[in-house]
């Protein structure tokens, strides 16, 4: 089943997941400050498979669908990390989880039926606004436990995390993550009607 290298990337992604969110949650300093190496290792592994797969001509279904199933893992685990450090609102994050595992899995399913969905310029935007906001709050997050960047720029870090910022931050991504959603569900009704009538008639 994950005969191919670039499959055995998005399984070893998926399984970083978890490894990452008990280094960042743990109040080891230290621990938090790898749990940055392990997330970057996993973001790395993202570019690879994909490239891997492509340049030997190794695309397989199990692919398309482990391949953004392992991103929405990595990028849920570090948001729900956020949520358990108090970070940002729960609520938020399981809407943000919700709605990025639900979209996943049905553009999977239309790749496996060669069913190509384009992403739209605002899926892109909010891709690149929620990884912005990820980021910011990782690096500040593990910044705080580093002691000359906390003895250079501790102040600052402190402002930048304020609930107030965070909050906004983690607001305009929900918002985003939302509509991009709903679009993507109106956009792809048909398949989506398909998709229903198909398992109605299997449950009937």
């Amino acid at each position: 089943m994950f005969t191919t290298l670039a499959n055995k990337l998005s399984l070893f992604r998926i399984l970083l997941s978890p490894v990452f969110f008990l280094m960042i949650i743990s109040e080891e300093p230290l621990m938090r400050q790898l749990s940055v190496v392990v997330f970057f290792i996993a973001a790395i592994t993202d570019w690879y498979d994909g490239e891997i797969a492509r340049r030997s001509n190794t695309v397989t279904n199990l692919g398309k669908f482990l391949d953004p199933l392992a991103d929405k893992f990595l990028t849920s685990a570090a948001f729900i990390a956020f949520a358990v450090l108090d970070l940002v609102p729960w609520w938020m994050v399981i809407v943000i989880v919700f709605r990025d595992l639900l979209i996943t899995v049905l553009r999977s399913i239309a790749e496996s039926r060669s069913i190509h969905i384009v992403t739209s310029k605002a899926a892109q935007t909010k891709t690149f606004i929620q990884m912005t906001v990820l980021y910011y709050l990782l690096l500040l997050v593990v910044g705080q436990d580093v002691q000359w960047i906390n003895a250079l720029a501790g102040d600052l870090i402190v402002m930048l995390l304020h609930p107030t910022v965070t909050y906004i931050l983690m607001l305009a991504v929900t918002v985003l993550t939302v509509y991009t959603g709903v679009q993507y569900l109106i956009e792809n009704r048909r398949f989506l009607a398909g998709l229903l009538g198909k398992h109605k008639q299997l449950a009937g």
